[in-house]
């Protein structure tokens, strides 16, 4: 609900007795409305796929809480790893502009792209139990973009070695354990020896390991968080249903932001989205 637009007899009591703001002419009382908030406020979900940042750093759960009302850092680990983050009031579709401010730790020569879900409050219980809409990015449809992608991560032996993971088309691979990094790279708080995350696979065109002392790993033109320098500006027109159609949101009040790409950069580690703040451009002055 949009408290800027939504005043209770309650409100308007208070501001009969308080004698707050007027009109000069009118005389007519403006009550006073609590401010909606341009951070996201609310945490749903936090669920990483194992990295070198799990478990210390950026990758806790506390880490996750950081990015709530203010700015902080959060780390999603490899291919899948999501959180779900709710806003205190519905974030407006305005036409032809966008609507929401991702912003990560990108640079003009390594992003590392998530794929951004939006959702609508349908059943107005303040859940993100509806239904999950992919903004379609500039990769939608690409070779190498694949929607219904999973993939199964183990937890290895010792605790702190190399995750095996499987995904669904065939293939396997590894999170690799670096010097940098001893800890456990498969999250403490995941109770079971695997866990399977699903969403979609984005290219991985973008990433150049030729020279391996310099890897890089491009932006994509748009629509995807941690991916150009400064922030990425999402636009909910861009919304997609699960047969790829467009959809016509109003709004939405939850989104949901998973890493995008499964990729070992060898020195510099596996590919994973890290966000530092998510807001409605709408509210930012």
């Amino acid at each position: 609900m949009n408290t800027r637009h939504y005043l209770t007899s309650a409100l308007i009591a208070t501001a009969l007795l308080s004698g707050c703001k007027k009109d000069g002419e009118t005389a007519a009382v403006i009550p006073e409305v609590p401010e909606n908030t341009a951070f996201v406020t609310r945490l749903f979900e936090y669920v990483p796929a194992p990295g070198q940042f799990i478990n210390l750093g950026s990758g806790r759960m506390e880490s996750a809480q950081s990015i709530l009302k203010k700015e902080g850092i959060v780390s999603l680990g490899a291919w899948g790893g999501y959180i779900v983050l709710g806003f205190d009031h519905t974030v407006i579709n305005r036409k032809d502009l966008p609507d929401i401010l991702v912003k990560g730790n990108a640079q003009s020569n390594f992003a590392e792209p998530g794929v951004v879900w939006v959702m609508k409050d349908e059943n107005k219980n303040g859940q993100p139990d509806d239904i999950w809409y992919e903004i379609a990015g500039s990769e939608f449809g690409k070779a190498g973009y694949i929607r219904n992608y999973e993939v199964t991560y183990t937890k290895p032996t010792p605790v702190n070695g190399d995750v095996s993971w499987k995904d669904n088309k065939g293939n396997t691979g590894l999170i690799e354990a670096n010097t940098f990094h001893s800890q456990s790279y498969f999250p403490d708080w995941i109770s079971g020896a695997e866990y399977t995350l699903k969403g979609t696979l984005l290219p991985s065109s973008n990433i150049n390991m030729m020279n391996p002392a310099f890897v890089t790993s491009l932006p994509f033109a748009f629509g995807y968080a941690d991916n150009i320098a400064g922030g990425d500006q999402i636009d909910i027109a861009k919304a997609i249903d699960k047969d790829g159609k467009n959809i016509s949101l109003t709004g939405i009040d939850f989104i949901k932001i998973q890493t995008g790409i499964q990729a070992n950069m060898k020195s510099v580690g596996e590919l994973s989205t890290e966000l530092t703040s998510v807001t409605d451009l709408s509210l930012i002055k």
